[in-house]
């Protein structure tokens, strides 16, 4: 097979690929523009996605299966890649590690006030009145339910917290308590949820997806959560429902303009935590992006469809 990467592989793993298909060529490039030499030959392309054009996938004329080794794909041309049938699969499920343990310590923080108690110990203020609260009882609704929800609930559920899904599917969750998909039923995740994580991913069903009226119907004291795609929350909404009081605090990984810029109103508002697009973040990201697309590979060569993670193309997902 013709190999070809976009992406800065690390040393260690291309020795490991290298040892792994002896027989394969592989080509190993840190971006689109450096690929392109090899482009033309490419039968497998290892990328990071939103890098890709139409003009690159007209290009690679021989081109049968792209690797996304990330989660997100909102810029990809599906397009271009439909109409060449080319195979798709990504690395879906490799952060839910760091993305659910990044939900429960904001959790944890919002719920033991760690906003203030920091600022107190930069002013040297000692203060025990700070009201505390616990997250044992407590219920949270997970908007996507994939290996990404499923995680959140299960440490959810460690901690005695009451799990709520919302998906497309209505297909049920791993330690997901009562599970939802009609557009109906999101009014009582919404009204139940004392915390409510989405982890939805950018679509044409998705943008937008949570608006004012959707925080309206939220309790007074809850927090929301946003891993997933900043695109999913009309923001402006979102930022009336903080300042109107609809929801107590919101945590926000993810925006609908990335780096967030410096005027915008959420950076001063003390209802409001801002993490610059980190949740997914692991010192073991390519080990396990890698892992999966040489297990992927094996199949491959011996023509086994049960691939991990195909991407159905037409949606983008």
């Amino acid at each position: 097979m013709y190999i070809v990467t976009s992406a800065k592989i690390r040393q260690d793993l291309q020795k490991a690929l290298l040892d792994r298909f002896p027989n394969d060529n592989f080509y190993f490039h840190e971006n689109i523009n450096e690929a392109q030499t090899n482009l033309k030959n490419a039968e497998i392309l290892i990328t990071l996605g939103e890098d890709l054009s139409r003009e690159h996938i007209e290009e690679a004329v021989h081109l049968e299966w792209i690797m996304v080794i990330s989660a997100g794909m909102d810029r990809m041309p599906f397009h271009a890649i439909k109409e060449k049938g080319i195979l798709v699969t990504n690395a879906r499920g490799i952060h839910k590690t760091p993305m659910a343990e990044y939900t429960m310590g904001m959790i944890l923080q919002t719920a033991r006030q760690a906003k203030i108690l920091i600022k107190h110990q930069e002013q040297g203020i000692w203060d025990r009145s700070v009201a505390m609260s616990e997250i044992s009882g407590r219920t949270i609704g997970i908007l996507g339910t994939g290996a990404i929800g499923s995680e959140i609930a299960r440490l959810a559920k460690a901690f005695g917290m009451t799990t709520l899904g919302f998906n497309r599917s209505g297909e049920h969750a791993e330690y997901v308590d009562r599970m939802y998909s009609k557009g109906e039923e999101l009014a009582s995740v919404l009204k139940e949820s004392d915390y409510l994580v989405s982890v939805l991913p950018t679509t044409e069903e998705t943008k937008g997806f949570l608006s004012l009226e959707h925080f309206r119907r939220m309790k007074k004291s809850a927090v929301f959560l946003n891993i997933g795609r900043g695109t999913t929350v009309v923001q402006d909404d979102l930022i009336s429902a903080l300042r109107q009081g609809e929801i107590a605090h919101a945590v926000l990984d993810v925006f609908e303009e990335e780096p967030l810029p410096a005027n915008n109103p959420l950076w001063n508002m003390k209802n409001v935590t801002i993490t610059p697009h980190i949740s997914g973040i692991s010192p073991l990201y390519q080990d396990r992006a890698i892992q999966l697309f040489a297990e992927n590979l094996e199949k491959y060569k011996k023509k086994d469809p049960l691939l991990a993670n195909i991407i159905a193309v037409e949606r983008g997902y």
